[in-house]
């Protein structure tokens, strides 16, 4: 899907184009508290590096690699809610505000960010 969207209006994929790709999963997917964007964009990353196999074994063991990703990361974190990690609400213009006016970034938002990273890097070295 993103391969074609991409040759759709023409863009090249680069290193200019990871961060706008990225900014959609901030706030748990278009801030409605879904999915952690840290562990969304450690999937796309494990992903890209492991590729996704040549046959159905190799798919399934990839996704055994993301499966193991997200066991880990709740583990550490114990959800990979962002609503449950922030404890916001951030589809409220209130709860934006509260997040912009609070530690919430730096005492959850930023270790979510170096668990996911810390995770992908250490599970992509033991493949």
């Amino acid at each position: 899907m993103l391969l074609a969207v991409c040759r759709e209006f023409g863009i090249e994929m680069d290193e200019d184009v990871i961060p706008p790709i990225a900014f959609g999963f901030a706030g748990g997917i278009g801030n409605t508290g879904a999915v952690c964007g840290a562990v969304a964009g450690a999937t796309m990353a494990i992903t890209l590096k492991l590729g996704r196999g040549e046959d159905m074994g190799e798919m399934l063991q990839r996704l055994g690699v993301v499966q193991e990703f997200r066991r880990r990361f709740e583990e550490e974190m114990k959800t990979i809610s962002c609503r449950e990690l922030t404890g916001l609400d951030l589809t409220t213009v209130e709860a934006q505000a509260e997040l912009m006016n609070s530690d919430v970034a730096q005492n959850v938002c930023f270790p979510a960010v170096a668990a996911a990273y810390r995770i992908a890097v250490e599970m992509l070295r033991e493949e």
